[in-house]
């Protein structure tokens, strides 16, 4: 049996209970993430994580993964302008440009969006190979967020595939504030990080995080598998409140926003 539970049951829980007891469809899904109403950018992370932490095994994430992970992984998708991952999770997971969905069309119709979201990877040394579907195929253009130091071989390289490099830096990398507000300035406001681990913990480190939309998944798994943020820790923790919380199968489905 499949089930999905809101966080907040109402005044009849029996009732809730019985209604959402089912798989949910992909409209009820992007109801549920829809990004919050506004004009500036907001920025979601969607990540997973074993019972005891690990964000990965075996240097990727699918064996943490159900069905209705991907569901969710693909309605978030589907709900952004931008998706943005880090150079080394594209070449682990072998990342390929985000694809038209008809369920979606007509919600990204509505909401003024293109027909799919632009994949955006960010990369200090565009070590990437640019003869790969991503930079040379997407329906929407990739771009690549760099810094100003980049190697100009390399952002030609990488431009001459198709792909549009964007400066959001005054070093080889990246300023996580910068990388937003130049976005949010060609006009990608609803914005998803898909990691890797040591990109999201820039985006924490930074301040910039809006939500964090975390699969716990019930495995165990040890080793030493990165967790879902990595680099410097923040001097004071930032608290976040539970938005939602849906579960199937064992697997819990949170969403965590900025307080």
């Amino acid at each position: 049996m499949r089930r999905l539970f809101p966080v907040t049951d109402p005044a009849d829980p029996d009732a809730a209970r019985a209604a959402t007891d089912r798989e949910w469809g992909l409209d009820e899904l992007a109801d549920a993430y829809a990004y919050p109403a506004g004009e500036g950018p907001w920025l979601r992370a969607n990540m997973v994580s074993s019972l005891d932490g690990a964000a990965q095994h075996d240097g990727k994430s699918q064996q943490l993964s159900s069905d209705m992970d991907m569901r969710i992984f693909g309605t978030l998708r589907a709900l952004a302008d931008a998706v943005i991952v880090g150079a080394q999770t594209v070449r682990q997971e072998g990342y390929r440009p985000a694809r038209a969905r008809e369920a979606f069309a007509e919600r990204r119709a509505a909401a003024g969006q293109g027909p799919a979201p632009a994949i955006v990877v960010v990369t200090a040394g565009l070590d990437l190979d640019f003869s790969l579907p991503l930079f040379t195929s997407p329906l929407v253009p990739t771009l690549i967020l760099t810094g100003a130091a980049a190697s100009p071989e390399r952002v030609a390289a990488a431009e001459k595939s198709g792909a549009e490099v964007v400066i959001a830096g005054d070093g080889p990398g990246i300023d996580p504030a910068r990388a937003v507000e130049a976005l949010a300035g060609r006009g990608m406001r609803r914005l998803l990080t898909e990691g890797g681990p040591r990109l999201l913990g820039q985006f924490v480190a930074s301040g910039v995080l809006d939500e964090l939309c975390l699969t716990v998944s019930p495995t165990l798994t040890a080793g030493t598998a990165q967790r879902i943020a990595g680099g410097p820790a923040r001097t004071v923790p930032e608290r976040f409140a539970l938005a939602s919380l849906l579960e199937e199968a064992g697997f819990l489905f949170t969403r965590y926003r900025r307080i």
